[in-house]
């Protein structure tokens, strides 16, 4: 018997988390919160959700989003489970996900993260490839000056002769600007495009007609 020249990639394992901010009074009910994130994560091809957990936080930890024992905590359910990707129903900063990334060895993805990459996943046209494209590009960047915040607070002084991390976020700024820039003249051309082939049609003495329905529905 032959075997088999290539193996189906196994699907990641995940584990959805829903951060519960106590003291927020329009907080969302957590339970349907954490069957939004579970259904969010069910929606992107590859993951295979191995658990999920509500999280109780008075307020955020700045550096950790957790605190100590909760993290620990987390991390030996994680490890257990045998996780490589965690998902956070909720924001996280730059920070925050380097720490936890670093302390629990697995790849942390906030909410916009993976609404991004379910985005990236179902774009089909050249438009909304670029769309997503910029989207991804616009996120990045906030998240990099966020990122770059620590090395500007090492520097000292005032803040008037520029530090070892006012060179380089500059730069990395510079380079998605430029890309986002690039992005932009590219989706110009395709609405463009798109809207002269939507002239061109209505100049046909024929009606236009269209064929709607779910995807394996049969409309070939």
């Amino acid at each position: 018997m032959t075997e088999p020249t290539s193996r189906q990639a196994e699907p990641t394992r995940a584990w959805v988390i829903h951060p519960e901010l106590t003291a927020d009074r329009n907080r969302r009910d957590p339970r349907a919160a954490l069957d939004e994130g579970i259904a969010l994560a069910a929606a992107l091809p590859g993951l295979d959700v191995a658990g999920s957990e509500i999280v109780r936080l008075s307020r955020p930890h700045p550096g950790h989003l957790f605190g100590t024992g909760k993290i620990d905590e987390i991390k030996a359910r994680l490890k257990g489970a045998d996780v490589e990707l965690v998902l956070i129903d909720g924001p996280v900063s730059p920070v925050q996900q380097r720490n936890l990334e670093k302390t629990w060895g697995v790849k942390i993805l906030d909410r916009t993260g993976l609404i991004l990459e379910i985005f990236s996943d179902r774009a089909r046209t050249r438009e909304g490839v670029l769309q997503v494209e910029m989207a991804a590009l616009s996120y990045q960047r906030t998240r990099l000056v966020r990122a770059w915040t620590h090395l500007e607070r090492q520097r000292g002084g005032l803040g008037f002769v520029g530090g070892p991390g006012e060179t380089q976020i500059e730069a990395d700024r510079r380079a998605i600007d430029e890309q986002l820039t690039r992005l932009r003249k590219q989706l110009a051309k395709v609405v463009k495009t798109r809207e002269l082939h939507r002239a061109a049609r209505a100049k046909v003495p024929f009606p236009v007609v269209a064929l709607v329905g779910y995807t394996n529905a049969g409309k070939s």
